[in-house]
């Protein structure tokens, strides 16, 4: 592990925040909050009885006064019938992240790649790569779009089903995590946010402009734009070793370090324009539009101690340069067909431009060229989909029927040119890929409270996907498709308790990707065509024989909701997974070497196991200890289990779950200031994964400390201080192989360091 010291600055900062906590806790009484904790759910407000409205002196009977609980994060996952953590945009925005991947890595029971303090894909219960489920207002995100591309201000909430339901999808065997986008408001207002981060030296600023508005008596419309240029420095060391198991004597020995400079400039527009057209009627246009932009630049050296052939190089340089355009246009009707039933249907349109290039060059020690690679590429993805439903209701709200049908198509041209020593590569394969994709699903789902203390969800999907592919020497044709019985219930005890208990048997499945049936293969340039690789810098492929992963769950879960707005609860969960898909590095006669090289494909390994128990709070600390200082704490703990079947222990887990995950955050707003202080502790432990009988990989631990000063100078306007990875740890992985009687292990070592960034909050 690399120590690496905090700025004086940044200890002075955290050390009046700690004492500032410690002192308010002591030295305080419990301060009036500016904006209180909902009351209990049991009680209703009292009536001002001098309240215009509420009482008519003159009328000779009285008034009947309706009082309904104001709608929260918490009433709202209290209420579901299916499982679901609501995060409120405020949880969003509290830390002054740059971009949505950040806020992940503090939500219950999800993790996230990459390296501590930097952003990177979710995963639910320690499961990625498509075994979580990512919607953006309730639609699977377009293919090369990422969650990094948005910015906390453009959302107006998260929610997370810890178990798929019909409405939302089933491909969603670990979860799905939904973004719901800011929504238009009647009353008009003008959000401004000014922001700069700070990494190494480098500054990256943002800049988002909101908009609420009205259209005439009937239009409301929401407007966010937000531009942002980012720029990041990394470096990374690596060690490779390959050692004779017999003798135990290294025959390899290189170590390698790299240096990339990242620059990335990106625009973010999102709007919602929608129109009443009657009670419970509407429609809706919500355009949005990304454009980045990303030069990359990296230099390198490789040191070679052990080895009986020269190193293949001794330096390196390349550059590159990365282009994303993607649009999509979405309307919406929602129609009341009468009184109890009516139906909403949804178009959309979109485009995905991908425009990149890249050049890499070796030398050796002497100056001279040992190998230069240009690849250019130019990928275009079009797609379409219709979404339509049903919805059926009866006995007063408390019995809801919905049934749907969606039908979503894409097209996708990938065009690719790769060069080396200025003779082109994969030939056989030619520069273009044609990829369709066809997917058709039809659901029925029914929500029922037969009893006031019992609710019951239901539901059956049918899925069907079909994917082609046109390409010089590889054809493919896959069809998959999947029914999924759902069904899930609440258990709420009487009152004055809050309890609840939940149930959900569930079946999900993950499909293969477009890229895993029929990606071209990518050629490892350590060891170049047409002579042989090793298995530990193996050439990657697709494979078109892959079949859907199938998956049994149950989930059960209790929950506690606390008088003052709080909530603590306990979920456990299992999935029995069928034909796991799991990347496999086999020896291969192929047709891009003249020899047999090493090549990553991903494979269908057979059964799956893994299961867990998650725990959530979040509350405020007088509803636990009277008296107490109002801190607010928010708080969750996973541990994680799997097994492969067909893969010998110990550690034959599911790819890339660690054992347990966790998070610690607690806030508190000073008496009489507008002074507010707060921080979180994410928290991954080491572990390991034995990905076949013959590889292992190893992940050190992971913990990232963050805080954020807030100062609210007005209702308008705020400064927000933010500080991520206060105590930076390197990112160290292992990947060890072994080939006949040589084991062969590569150390990965990723630097970490602090950030800060300040952001102005305005509000006209």
């Amino acid at each position: 592990m690399q120590s690496c010291s905090i700025p004086s600055t940044l200890r002075q900062l955290l050390a009046s925040g700690t004492v500032g906590i410690a002192l308010a806790a002591t030295a305080q009484t419990p301060p009036t909050d500016a904006t209180p904790a909902p009351p209990p759910a049991t009680s209703a407000p009292k009536a001002d009885a001098t309240a215009p409205g509420t009482v008519k002196p003159i009328a000779p009977k009285t008034e009947k006064l309706e009082v309904t609980e104001k709608r929260t994060a918490v009433t709202d996952r209290r209420d579901s019938s299916a499982s679901k953590i609501i995060i409120s945009r405020e949880d969003i925005e509290q830390y002054g992240d740059s971009n949505l991947g950040d806020v992940m890595r503090r939500l219950p029971g999800v993790t996230v790649g990459g390296r501590p303090g930097r952003g990177g894909p979710p995963a639910m219960r320690g499961m990625g790569g498509g075994f979580t489920q990512i919607l953006i207002d309730g639609e699977r995100m377009a293919p090369g779009f990422s969650i990094e591309q948005i910015t906390p201000e453009q959302v107006e909430r998260i929610e997370i089903l810890r178990a798929p339901t019909a409405e939302t999808g089933a491909r969603a065997i670990a979860g799905t995590i939904n973004i719901v986008l800011r929504e238009p408001l009647r009353n008009r207002n003008n959000d401004i946010r000014l922001a700069i981060q700070d990494e190494r030296g480098r500054l990256s600023p943002n800049l988002s402009y909101s908009r609420n508005d009205t259209m005439g008596p009937t239009g409301t419309y929401n407007l966010t734009i937000s531009a942002n240029k980012s720029d990041q420095l990394t470096d990374t060391r690596s060690q490779s070793t390959y050692t004779d198991i017999p003798t135990g004597r290294v025959t390899l020995a290189q170590a390698s370090f790299n240096q990339s400079s990242d620059k990335r400039d990106g625009v973010f527009t999102s709007g919602r324009f929608q129109w009443r057209l009657g009670p419970g009627e509407q429609f809706s246009i919500q355009p949005f539009l990304i454009s980045n932009k990303t030069t990359s630049r990296s230099e390198g050296t490789l040191t070679q101690t052990v080895g009986v052939l020269p190193a293949p190089y001794a330096n390196f340089h390349s550059n590159g340069e990365n282009k994303v355009n993607i649009f999509r246009l979405v309307s919406a009707l929602n129609k009341r067909l009468d009184p109890s039933t009516r139906i909403e249907v949804r178009a959309g349109l979109g485009q995905l431009h991908t425009e990149s290039n890249s050049r890499i060059r070796e030398l050796l020690a002497n100056g001279s060229q040992a190998l230069l690679q240009t690849t250019d590429g130019d990928a275009k993805d079009k797609s379409w989909n219709t979404v339509g439903k049903l919805l059926y209701n009866w006995g007063n709200g408390k019995h809801n029927l919905v049934t749907g049908w969606e039908l979503e198509g894409v097209n996708r041209t990938d065009n690719s040119t790769t060069l080396l020593n200025g003779a082109p590569q994969l030939a056989d394969f030619g520069n273009e890929i044609n990829v369709s994709t066809r997917r058709k699903a039809l659901y029925i789902q029914d929500e029922w409270d037969p009893l006031p203390q019992l609710g019951t969800y239901f539901g059956l999907r049918w899925e069907g996907i079909e994917t082609k592919s046109r390409t010089a020497s590889n054809p493919v044709n896959n069809k998959s498709s999947v029914i999924t019985p759902l069904a899930q219930g609440v258990w709420r005890f009487d009152s004055p308790r809050r309890d609840q208990i939940r149930l959900a048997l569930t079946q999900s499945y993950r499909s293969p990707t477009t890229q895993n049936l029929v990606a071209r293969p990518n050629l490892n340039t350590l060891f170049p065509v047409p002579g042989p690789n090793t298995s530990i810098a193996a050439d990657r492929a697709g494979n078109a024989n892959l079949k859907p992963e199938l998956a049994n769950g149950v989930d059960l879960a209790y929950e506690n909701y606390l008088s003052g707005g709080g909530v603590i609860s306990v979920n456990l969960f299992s999935r029995h997974i069928r034909d796991l898909i799991r990347n496999v590095t086999r020896l291969e006669t192929v047709s891009w070497a003249t020899s047999p090289r090493f090549v990553t494909r991903p494979q269908n390994l057979g059964k799956a196991t893994t299961s867990g128990i998650e725990f959530d709070a979040k509350f405020r600390l007088p509803e636990l200890v009277t008296g107490a200082p109002a801190i607010n704490f928010r708080t969750n703990f996973s541990i994680f289990d799997s097994t492969v079947d067909s893969v010998p222990g110990p550690n034959n887990r599911i790819s890339d779950q660690p054992r347990a995950t966790g998070n610690f955050g607690a806030d508190y707003r000073f008496a009489g200031t507008p002074f507010s202080i707060g921080g979180s502790v994410n928290w991954v432990p080491a572990y390991n994964t034995q990905l076949t009988d013959t590889q292992l990989q190893k992940i050190s631990t992971k913990r990232v400390l963050d805080a954020y000063a807030l100062w609210t100078f007005s209702s308008s306007m705020k400064l927000r201080l933010s500080l991520s990875n206060l105590t930076p740890h390197d990112a160290i992985n292992t990947n060890a192989q072994i080939q006949g009687n040589e084991l062969q292990t590569v150390v990965t070592n990723g630097k970490t360091s602090v950030s800060g960034g300040l952001r102005l909050e305005i509000r006209l």
